[in-house]
């Protein structure tokens, strides 16, 4: 099998090496969906086991066909935020049984198919300037950044300031230090070596940042310094392997859509909501990643979207079908970017660890979060250098890109912030006089009437 004819990697300047450590680094800061996935879902009444293996199957399945359909190093999985919304809003919230919200998931997913086939979201993705395409990645950055802080637990809930920074002192005192306290400290270290790895060009630095991290972390647990305590969540470093290696059966959520909801309003509320949450935060992600890897043309477009938008379509009906909620293109992806990753090969490689890992399950379930941490991090720091994109002296350019970027951390989520910055760019542009001048395409004035609707009425 020729990769180079497969993958065109000397034509995107990298070789196999490159893309096979971006492909483990991806997975490696992704893993951490093998374990959370099942839990947020859970929550909504879903067999634990049966939710790991359609996680697994369905990011291998939908990794799989971004590298054959497009040849892009972007690796898709369930996608947070839009499984805590499946869990706690729509079945915990609303009252919906879980297999209700599968086929919700399932309507969106066949929806997303029929879009991507017309070309819909390609124009979407195609109408939006590139100065506020730069302050999307600059924003995703600080909200991958912000999510890796809150991991870490090195930013905590705060009643009057809303965060604050995590408090070794209260941490000695309240004797939490054993299992809390000792993990901060551990991410704070992580940082900085995988910073320090950074600068001196170390290949996988971001990956040898995890590693290292957790490997302290079981030092310490093996030394009594960290003591895991279940009832806080916080579990053992060390892999499990009491029940041998075995794939969990996915029985229990396999083809278990009730479809009795289809014919109410709330299911059209509800499919619209997951709908439009996905299509952003999979463009606002594409639109963030392809441009720190300057994948994107002179005109700002992606080539090949069609591919990486119908990959991300089927994966999410695939994915109801197994027992999951909604698949999109994870943010993550820029960690192997951050590695060197340009092609689909990227994409292979983490979606056979994805395959691989039903079967070590154990494993991926002992990776902790604080270890993690430090590789969101970085790739934070990183995709801000986008920054520098932007075009600061025309402000009816750099304000909606502005809003673009202090949306995404500060709202917490992808789409709001590429709400906010579509819905300036054309009040802001227009009211200026300056929309005739920047040739502000008609998908942009209904993108924004769209958005200001979905403020009045979801």
């Amino acid at each position: 099998m020729n990769l180079e004819k497969l993958f065109h990697l000397k034509e995107n300047h990298t070789d196999v090496k490159t893309e096979v450590m971006a492909g483990i680094t991806t997975f490696m800061t992704m893993a951490y969906i093998l374990a959370v996935n099942p839990n947020i879902l859970s929550a909504a009444g879903m067999d634990r086991g049966a939710v790991f293996t359609a996680t697994a199957l369905s990011s291998f399945v939908a990794t799989c066909l971004m590298a054959i359909l497009s040849n892009y190093p972007f690796v898709l999985a369930p996608g947070m935020g839009l499984n805590a919304y499946f869990a706690y809003t729509v079945v915990i919230g609303m009252g919906y049984s879980w297999q209700q919200a599968l086929v919700a998931v399932f309507a969106e997913g066949i929806i997303f198919i029929l879009l991507s086939l017309t070309n819909v979201r390609e124009a979407i993705f195609n109408s939006i300037p590139i100065n506020l395409k730069h302050g999307v990645s600059v924003g995703i950055g600080l909200f991958i950044a912000f999510i890796g802080l809150q991991n870490a637990k090195i930013v905590v809930n705060n009643d009057s300031t809303l965060v604050g920074v995590f408090s070794f002192k209260n941490s000695l005192s309240q004797g939490t230090f054993h299992y809390e306290g000792i993990t901060v400290l551990l991410a704070v270290i992580g940082v900085l070596v995988t910073a320090i790895m950074l600068v001196k060009n170390v290949k996988g630095g971001i990956l040898w940042g995890i590693l290292i991290t957790w490997g302290l972390g079981i030092l310490c647990q093996l030394t009594g310094l960290y003591v895991p305590n279940a009832e806080a969540g916080f579990y053992s470093l060390l892999p499990d392997f009491s029940n041998g290696i075995s794939v969990p059966s996915i029985a229990p959520t396999f083809m278990k859509m009730d479809f009795s909801i289809v014919f109410s309003l709330d299911f059209v509320i509800i499919m619209f909501a997951f709908l439009f949450v996905d299509m952003f935060d999979t463009l606002g992600t594409l639109i963030g990643v392809a441009s720190k890897a300057d994948m994107l043309d002179k005109d700002g477009r992606l080539p090949k979207i069609k591919g990486a938008l119908l990959s991300d379509a089927v994966g999410t009906t695939f994915g109801a079908v197994c027992g999951t909620s909604t698949v999109t293109t994870f943010v993550e992806s820029a960690s192997g970017v951050a590695e060197g990753g340009r092609t689909g090969l990227t994409s292979i490689v983490a979606a056979i660890l994805f395959g691989l890992s039903l079967f070590l399950s154990p494993i991926f379930l002992a990776i902790p979060s604080f270890a993690t941490a430090p590789a969101l991090i970085i790739v934070g720091f990183l995709m801000l250098t986008s920054v520098t994109k932007i075009d600061f002296n025309d402000m009816t350019e750099a304000i909606p890109a502005f809003l673009s970027i202090i949306a995404m951390p500060f709202l917490y989520s992808i789409s709001e912030g590429i709400a906010l910055g579509v819905i300036s760019y054309v009040v802001i542009n227009v009211a200026a006089g300056k929309a005739k001048e920047k040739r502000i395409s008609p998908l942009m004035y209904v993108l924004a009437v769209l958005f200001v609707l979905k403020y009045i009425l979801l």
